[in-house]
């Protein structure tokens, strides 16, 4: 290869050197090639480290014509990755020989060569900006306004491969242009709305479409035009340019709608014929309107109309596709092996102390979004908007779906039982009265024949579960829970995966909704749960352990009879013992003992050494794996640190001060510090929890060190990226405050630095929009005045206020009596520094529920000693 001194205009490829490129570029794609692919590619990255072998690449791209489009377009791929990290290194020579060869490609006759300089292009202009080549802009306007198909096409190509990755970069001002590139290519986008190659249509209105999130000055002033021109698109013979035009009616209604609404009753009914559309695709993306339309606010009025029209067509989109994924799957029964895509991605929440918490929506009722899925959240969103008025349209058509025979109708009637689920949030004030006749006519539908029917019949009856427990209490109430219920756990042995996994989440929903109603049930509910253990391949496995985890949760310490645990733990300990220590499938199980530690309490103490042990082993392996992955034996995965630190506080929860021997004899002091230092923000979330948890239960084993625990607590709290690292604050706060109650006086030294971060986040307490850390602090704060009212006090008139405030929406507990505790010692210390906070104050002692600490309260304030 040559010198990269050699002129851009002068660089010519050597022989050799292009040949060993094609060669091995030959190899690495033909599927009949027997080289050694990762020995091709480390030849290729030992190329790369010439400076012109990216020249090479680009010329191989453009110009070599007597190798194949494949070897070509390899070619450009290529370079395309090395520019993403060589581009800004590379000599502006080398830059412009590039940039000489891929401006003729944009004619090439193959469309796979346009397509691919048109990738590089973007990605150029990401890296070196459109003023960086002020050749381009040229090259595209004059191949847009050529007659030649090619030329056209190759220029659109790129320039909407630049809309959709950087649109900014056209509405910005370039040097030597009196306006914004966008101005200059809006008139020809839209003429190319009216082009008789769908190719050109398509790109053109893909292209606008992207700057609607941006709104240029361009677009805006052009509104009507691009209206004009989607209307005339609305019909066109392409499925992909009506899917683009429903598309813009979407992202319009959700950022513009003031654009639309002399024109909603016209789009409205588009939108309708359109979800009819034969091509599924199309109907997808006009499905979506409805829901941006109710997310958006609007007058729902405009949409009043259409209902009894669009009710229908939902429901007929809600039936099976013939070609839908989860008719194949519904086909597998338990014996089939799970494969590893099967496994969904699962993601730990790490433990949060505090009021706000995370809604896990697991309503999942198919595996990707489609038609059915989009139709299915429609009726949902219009049934919150529009409530029982949707009822008078939607149930003639549900109850004859549900009335029709046969075999060849099954997928009806399961679209009908899906539609009941939907609504079954928003509509409930007018089913109410049939509830417990429509329930029954679902329980005999969990042993319909068709798998997916029994499967959805569980996510349905799920989503009635708050009225099935409300009705309990009454004698048929009470007959029909014990159906559900019943028939929930023969679903959880059925035979088909699809519905054991519908089954186990539906029992989850009804045991959060039931909670103590279950402890009469709970023999037979474990005995179906550890009998599905014997059943359940690795997916479903999943799903057990977290329905055994709800079950503990809402029942709590009701579980802590020997019976129950005779029943329950040999085999969730069995499945314990078969997993290693970096074995992803141990992540469920660990969660599922973190409910069972907290619900047993003290019962749970006969297992507490083994997974103590465990979880300290887990810790410092994984902390192993990340300096030294060789030494350890596996990649370091810090989901392993996250659970076992949530179990580790489950445990510290459960059983309290009998926690102590455990931490006494380990180095868990060492390795929570470590924790708490970590640089992933989850790690410290949940290492600041067991902190606090630890601090409750066993204060005296952090001693040791416990200046440095506080130190990098209030770290947590003084930093920039405070909204990024929310919850990470939140419960290193906590902390603070669990530590301080302990420690008393030893907290002091950092008592003053404390303050300084807690006061600033409870005046800007809306700005960080945070209930938990809004109440942490104002706890934390109280807790420090009561031990140290001493250096608290002479600030008060400072933050009164905003830390009144705060206490007066903190629901009556332990931790609130604590920071009244401190109110009352900084207004004894210094009195005066209450007076312009008194009505604040009075609100705050007010806001508790209990009279005997309201009485408290007053007689700690106002008695002297």
């Amino acid at each position: 290869m040559e010198a990269p001194a050699a002129a851009a205009a002068a660089w010519q490829p050597q022989e050799e050197g292009f040949k060993e490129i094609c060669g091995l570029l030959e190899h690495q794609i033909s599927p009949t090639s027997t080289a050694d692919k990762s020995q091709i590619w480390q030849q290729l990255q030992h190329f790369s480290q010439f400076p012109d072998f990216n020249n090479y690449l680009a010329f191989i791209l453009s110009r070599a014509e007597g190798k194949s489009v494949e070897i070509r377009q390899a070619a450009g791929l290529l370079l395309k990755n090395n520019l993403r990290n060589a581009y800004k290194t590379m000599t502006p020579e080398n830059q412009q020989y590039i940039k000489s060869e891929l401006l003729p490609c944009l004619g090439a006759a193959d469309r796979h060569i346009r397509s691919t300089a048109g990738t590089i292009i973007s990605v150029i202009v990401q890296l070196g900006g459109i003023s960086g080549w002020p050749e381009l802009l040229q090259a595209v306007i004059t191949c847009l306004d050529s007659n030649d198909l090619n030329h056209m096409e190759g220029a659109m190509d790129a320039l909407s491969k630049i809309c959709e990755d950087i649109p900014q970069v056209l509405d910005s001002d370039v040097p030597g242009l009196s306006e914004r590139p966008i101005k200059i290519f809006l008139p020809r986008l839209y003429q190319f709305f009216l082009s008789p190659h769908p190719s050109l249509r398509k790109l053109a209105l893909g292209s606008v479409n992207q700057y609607i999130m941006l709104m240029p000055a361009a677009l805006y002033a052009s509104m009507n035009q691009y209206l004009q021109g989607l209307f005339a698109l609305a019909n066109d013979q392409a499925a992909e340019v009506r899917k683009l035009v429903c598309a813009a009616f979407v992202q319009l209604i959700e950022v513009r709608p003031s654009f639309l609404e002399p024109h909603l009753r016209s789009v409205a009914e588009y939108i309708l014929q359109v979800n009819k559309d034969g091509d599924d695709e199309v109907a997808l993306e006009a499905c979506e309107f409805w829901s941006a339309y109710c997310d958006a606010q609007l007058p729902p009025e405009n949409l009043r109309e259409f209902l009894p029209r669009l009710i229908p067509v939902l429901l007929s989109n809600m039936a099976y596709a013939d070609d839908d994924e989860s008719l194949a799957e519904a086909e597998e029964d338990e014996s089939l092996p799970d494969r590893d895509q099967d496994l969904k991605p699962r993601f730990h929440t790490s433990r949060l102390h505090g009021s706000d918490s995370v809604e896990d929506d697991d309503d999942d009722i198919v595996n990707v979004w489609n038609l059915r899925k989009c139709s299915a959240a429609a009726l949902d969103i219009l049934s919150n908007v529009f409530g029982d008025e949707i009822l008078p349209a939607l149930m003639p058509v549900v109850q004859a779906k549900l009335s029709a025979s046969g075999d060849e109708s099954w997928k009806d009637r399961e679209a009908a039982v899906l539609a009941l689920g939907a609504v079954a949030e928003g509509c409930i004030n007018g089913l109410y009265p049939n509830l417990s006749q429509m329930v029954g006519f679902l329980i005999p539908l969990l042993d319909d024949k068709f798998p997916l029917i029994r499967s959805i019949s569980c996510w349905t009856i799920s989503r009635f579960s708050k009225y099935v427990v409300q009705e309990s209490g009454h004698q048929i109430g009470y007959e029909q829970f014990d159906k559900v219920l019943m028939g929930l756990l023969r679903r959880i042995l059925d035979t088909n995966k699809r519905v054991q996994e519908a089954a186990c989440s539906a029992l989850a929903t009804l045991e959060e909704e039931a909670a103590e109603e279950l402890a009469p049930r709970l023999e037979i509910i474990l005995q179906h749960l550890v009998c599905a253990f014997g059943k359940y391949q690795r997916r479903n496995l999943r799903i057990v352990y977290d329905a055994i985890g709800t079950l503990a949760d809402a029942v709590g310490a009701e579980l802590n009879q020997p019976a129950y645990l005779e029943i329950l733990m040999p085999p969730l300990i069995a499945k314990w013992q078969q997993l290693s220590n970096s074995d992803k499938d141990l992540f469920p199980l660990l969660e599922c003992f973190t409910s069972l530690a907290k619900a047993l309490g003290a019962g749970f103490i006969q297992f507490a050494e083994p997974v103590f042990q465990r979880c300290t082993a887990i810790i410092q392996s994984q902390q192993l794996a990340k300096a030294d992955p060789v030494a350890a034996g596996f990649l370091y995965d810090k989901e392993f640190i996250v659970c076992s630190l949530d179990l580790l506080s489950g445990l510290a929860e459960g059983l309290g001060s009998g926690i102590e021997s455990l931490v006494s004899q380990s180095n868990l002091r060492d390795l929570l510090l470590q924790c708490c230092m970590d640089d992933a923000y989850d790690v410290r979330q949940s290492a600041f929890a067991l902190l606090g948890d630890l601090a409750r239960v066993c204060t005296v084993h952090l001693s040791p060190r416990l200046p440095e625990f506080l130190d990098v607590a209030v770290k947590q709290l003084n930093t920039p990226k405070l909204k990024e690292t929310i919850s990470v604050a939140n419960n290193a706060c906590w902390a603070i405050g669990e530590l301080a109650v302990k420690v008393r006086q030893e907290i002091s030294p950092i008592v003053m630095t404390v303050m300084s971060c807690l006061v600033p986040i409870l005046q800007h307490s809306e700005e960080l929009n945070n209930k938990s850390l809004t109440e942490n602090s104002a706890i934390t704060l109280g807790r420090l005045a009561w031990v140290c009212p001493e250096l608290v006090s002479p600030h008060m008139e400072h933050f009164m206020q905003s830390w009144c405030i705060a206490l007066s929406m903190i629901h009556d507990d332990i931790e609130k009596e604590d920071a009244f505790r401190g109110l009352c010692a900084m207004v004894r210390t210094n009195p005066s520094g209450a007076l312009s906070s008194l009505v604040l104050m009075c609100k705050a002692i007010a806001s508790w529920h209990v009279m005997m600490v309201l009485l408290l309260v007053f007689h700690k304030l106002y008695v002297v000693k």
